[in-house]
């Protein structure tokens, strides 16, 4: 495919998956290229210098495979790559690609599902501690108040398939009551994660069915469809084969066992290192 213009997306392991099954369910018809930095996952504990460098090696090696358009299916990378990665970078070194995330697509419709105005936002500490989602969330819905609530144990319990296990309760309620203790008025909650799909069933059970929850792939992907109409001269770049490829720094076993997971069906990813 390397000749072939793809679409990429990029994740530091699994999660990317929820938000690329969504995708490829609006958008069959394109190219795609799926890489997971997953020899050097998980991205939410690590330095904003870490994940810039990590998210930035990432995206040249997908540019590298064909991709004027590369999506950071990755809250993380999206808090702490993304900005620095569209300012400092492309301009200079790329002025014809482009790199989009997960966080502005969100951000512009999540007014709309709040009555209260009263917002929380669970995601990894790399996320949380960003502040992204506040400054986001503020430039489109300035009178919107945002609880966050980072919860460092769900992507270890996700990725160890272990998220549906009488064992991830604790951790669930823990974080969930954790936000909601911050601001009770809270009737919109946006998993800042791509994770944390896994958990909705879970979530659900303790959470008062009032409280709208707010995944991101399906958003993710209508913002995808908007940006190619709006966008043609990208667009017409991408090959139309309906074709996909995976590929992951880490085992490629362990991948294709823990991706199915995430993506719904089995996947064959072949090993690849951009660094």
């Amino acid at each position: 495919m390397k000749n072939k213009q793809s679409i990429g997306v990029f994740d530091s392991g699994y999660g990317g998956l929820t938000v690329f099954k969504s995708i490829i369910g609006k958008l069959p018809e394109y190219n795609y290229i799926y890489f997971g930095d997953n020899a050097r996952a998980p991205y939410g504990d690590h330095s904003f210098e870490t994940i810039y460098q990590y998210t930035l090696e990432c995206v040249e090696w997908l540019f590298a495979q064909g991709c004027p358009l590369v999506i950071l299916a990755c809250n993380t990378a999206s808090a702490k790559a993304l900005r620095s990665i569209q300012q400092n970078v492309l301009p200079y070194k790329y002025p014809n690609h482009r790199v989009l995330g997960v966080i502005r697509p969100t951000a512009e419709i999540v007014g709309e599902y709040t009555q209260t105005k009263r917002i929380g936002v669970m995601g990894t500490r790399g996320t949380i501690n960003s502040e992204s989602y506040l400054m986001e969330i503020n430039k489109f819905f300035p009178g919107v108040q945002i609880a966050q609530q980072s919860c460092p144990m769900w992507v270890p319990l996700i990725e160890n398939n272990e998220h549906l296990s009488p064992g991830a309760d604790y951790f669930v309620e823990k974080y969930v009551n954790e936000l909601l203790s911050k601001d009770s008025n809270i009737d919109c909650i946006v998993l800042a994660c791509t994770h944390y799909p896994l958990l909705v069933p879970k979530i659900r059970e303790i959470l008062p069915p009032e409280i709208n929850l707010l995944g991101q792939s399906d958003i993710v992907a209508d913002s995808l469809v908007l940006y190619l109409q709006n966008h043609p001269e990208l667009e017409s770049q991408i090959a139309k084969e309906g074709k996909t490829a995976f590929f992951t720094s880490g085992d490629q076993e362990d991948f294709n066992s823990s991706a199915s997971i995430f993506f719904g069906e089995e996947i064959v990813a072949i090993r690849a290192s951009p660094y």
